[in-house]
């Protein structure tokens, strides 16, 4: 399924909760989307406060979720195409200089949890 796709099945989520309907309890706003990624963003961090491994991935993946879901909503009530904007954003880091580990040249290690 790609980023369209996955927006779609969002917006029919929406929908059918009747959250875009004027008198919603849970308007999606630009600003109410932006918070909520924030608050769910946040809800991260405390898989990682006091250690440095996953303890439950099963709750992350959930957080990790949660934290797509609101990007892609975010990005759909603005008006913003998502896969368009990390495409550009992949070519435009491509030109940034940073710092190279030389140790590290063939990418991020997999990290068992």
């Amino acid at each position: 399924m790609n980023i369209k796709q996955l927006t779609g099945k969002m917006d029919r989520f929406v929908r059918s909760k009747g959250w875009y309907a004027d008198d919603t309890k849970r308007p999606q706003t630009p600003r109410n989307l932006a918070i909520s990624l924030a608050v769910e963003a946040a809800e991260i961090l405390e898989h990682f406060q006091w250690r440095d491994e996953v303890k439950n991935k099963e709750e992350l993946s959930s957080e990790l979720a949660d934290v797509a879901l609101y990007l892609l909503q975010l990005a759909s009530v603005t008006g913003i195409d998502l896969e368009k904007s990390i495409l550009d954003k992949i070519e435009i880091n491509k030109t940034r200089e940073w710092d190279v580990d030389e140790s590290n040249v063939e990418g991020p290690k997999s990290y068992d949890v």
